[in-house]
């Protein structure tokens, strides 16, 4: 049944594999069940309840990603959304966090229109393949200065906005042993090379005393005093329409570039760099926020994390099936879904980060009109921390290049709507 379903000898994997990629997948992306509720609760929403919120939402955006698109992506409330939630809106703007879910609300629904018709799938594929390459490569980027923070082996400096960390620090040293291990089983074709590496380093840190058990089953918190208490009324108060916007904005060309990126991974993209069941993935993504909204969390999207179980083998919807099931058991697994600490996870991202950035060696180097985009689209992305940033100084780039350098017909009219859209973002949201 699941080999008719979701096409898995076509797609050359197996039940064994896809199983494997999910958990390894989930592993990656569960610290968001403890982290997101940490970030909401400071605008005075319920721990638990946005626990619930969050864990629920990761549930229904996965299985409606494998089971109507049959792709192997993870969704969860997005890092980033939910600070600019926080402290953009509700905290910054002094709104409440009734009207932001709210907002998150209406631009899920727009996400969904928009879904549905064929504007951002026409956007889509008429990006340049220079920049897809790049996407998956700033994605990778991205994930690798993600990882060396929460190794602490990258942290803050006020001189020079980022400088080296203790490397002597016990986390530190065991998500450097944790990466060296997954590069090498990786090398001897061993399965499960990252899992094993997140396991492993995360049972050597308990003797050490840099991670903690604290029981195994618990159940789920109240969820009640988040869900349902969207104020829709408020969002649509005019003060507020620039919120939706931004949240549907960022979130529009976030999902955009992980599906990107991540298809070109797992080899997804056909011969023109197009995602052949590309409107059932937004229809899962908008989904998914208008869902997380209902149930009391910011906006949910598409996570760049998909991209370890990729690695492991995940190819189709059964990877985000078994996803969707894991967040649904962490309802009732707290204390065991929050101990794989942070040092375990990142070098995971580490990992796949190394193999997401081969994309830029299939650029076109002899064309600087593509060459010279890509590459600030690929390291803007870490540097802004922002996916949608890093897209838009490309896209701005590759447009403005291509016509001064005078080959604007070469340029695709959806291209130019991307880039004047970003400009009149950067400008005035």
């Amino acid at each position: 049944m699941l080999e008719r379903f979701f096409d898995l000898a076509e797609n050359g994997t197996d039940v064994r594999r896809e199983l494997l990629a999910g958990l390894t997948t989930f592993l990656t992306m569960a610290y968001i069940v403890v982290v997101n509720p940490s970030i909401l609760s400071e605008t005075g929403m319920n721990w638990g309840a946005v626990f619930v919120a969050t864990c629920l939402a990761a549930a229904l955006g996965s299985l409606i990603m494998g089971l109507y698109a049959n792709y192997p992506f993870g969704l969860a409330p997005g890092m980033g959304l939910n600070a600019y939630f926080t402290y953009g809106v509700v905290l910054g703007m002094g709104i409440a966090w009734q009207a932001a879910l709210g907002a998150v609300f209406l631009s899920g629904i727009l996400f969904l229109i928009i879904s549905v018709l064929p504007i951002r799938e026409w956007l889509i594929n008429a990006i340049p393949m220079s920049l897809k390459m790049a996407i998956s490569a700033g994605i990778g980027f991205f994930l690798a200065i993600i990882a060396l923070q929460n190794a602490a082996i990258v942290v803050n400096s006020d001189a020079t906005l980022v400088t080296l960390g203790d490397l002597t620090a016990i986390p530190t040293l065991l998500a450097m042993l944790g990466f060296v291990i997954m590069v090498a089983l990786s090398y001897r074709e061993i399965p499960g090379a990252v899992l094993i590496g997140i396991l492993v380093v995360s049972l050597i840190g308990v003797p050490l005393g840099v991670a903690e058990f604290d029981g195994v089953i618990s159940m789920p918190p109240d969820p009640s005093p988040t869900f349902l208490q969207m104020d829709i009324a408020g969002a649509l108060e005019l003060g507020l329409v620039s919120v939706v916007l931004v949240f549907l904005f960022v979130d529009l060309f976030d999902s955009t570039g992980t599906l990107i990126g991540l298809s070109h991974r797992a080899g997804l993209l056909d011969r023109d760099g197009r995602l052949g069941r590309l409107r059932s993935a937004l229809v899962a993504d908008s989904g998914a926020s208008i869902g997380g909204a209902v149930f009391g969390t910011s906006t949910t999207t598409t996570y760049i994390e998909s991209a370890s179980g990729i690695n492991a083998g995940g190819r189709t919807g059964l990877t985000a099936v078994v996803i969707a099931v894991l967040f649904l058991l962490s309802l009732f697994f707290l204390p065991v879904v929050s101990a794989i600490p942070g040092y375990a996870t990142a070098p995971a991202l580490l990992f796949v980060a190394c193999m997401m950035v081969r994309g830029l060696a299939e650029l076109d180097w002899d064309d600087i009109t593509d060459t010279a985009p890509a590459v600030v689209t690929a390291i803007a992305m870490p540097l802004t921390y922002s996916i949608a940033d890093g897209m838009g100084l490309g896209f701005i780039t590759y447009v403005f290049g291509k016509t001064l350098a005078g080959r604007p017909m070469q340029v695709h009219p959806a291209v130019w709507l991307i880039a004047t859209l970003f400009v009149l973002r950067f400008v005035f949201i």
